[in-house]
């Protein structure tokens, strides 16, 4: 089984009455199964996922991210639920905390954006369910930019193989 995964629609950046921001968009994943009789890929079933970024992530996706582009989503799946008339409804969401290009199916060129300073209580960040430790794998890094605490340069002459961790 294979799945891609598409832009349905263009991201729509709004800024939010507190100050931040959230971008939003959808994408399609469809699943492919190998067809033997006829010896290629057919398309079998669609989901759709709307897809939300917050802050300098959504800021990004907006003036990067296209309808139709093949993109990879890394985040928070959830069920969004509201009440109507109608009864309660119920999507699947996720709350992005990375987006990308799919480069198996395509090449990107990367550019790092300027972090322009925010206002003094102005986080831009989405909403905190609780106060929870920031998660250090997910924590903005220092590794690649100038100064004193950076990683520092790979040899590019080392030759012996590092053994792998069992």
């Amino acid at each position: 089984m294979k799945t891609d995964l598409n832009v349905v629609n263009a991201p729509q950046r709004s800024r939010l009455a507190n100050g931040d921001s959230v971008t939003n968009f959808r994408v399609a994943s469809t699943s492919r199964r190998f067809d033997r009789e006829t010896q290629s890929w057919v398309d079998h079933r669609t989901l759709f996922v709307d897809v939300e970024c917050w802050g300098e992530l959504g800021g990004n996706v907006s003036h990067t991210v296209s309808k139709g582009d093949p993109v990879i989503v890394v985040g928070e799946l959830y069920t969004h639920s509201w009440e109507t008339d109608q009864g309660r409804r119920n999507r699947p969401q996720v709350r992005a905390e990375a987006v990308g290009p799919d480069l198996s199916r395509g090449v990107a060129d990367f550019r790092r954006t300027a972090r322009p300073a925010t206002e003094p209580g102005q986080t831009d960040e989405p909403p905190a369910d609780d106060d929870v430790p920031a998660d250090p794998y997910t924590s903005r890094s220092t590794d690649y930019l100038e100064g004193e605490e950076t990683l520092h340069q790979a040899d590019s002459d080392v030759s012996e193989p590092v053994p792998a961790l069992t």
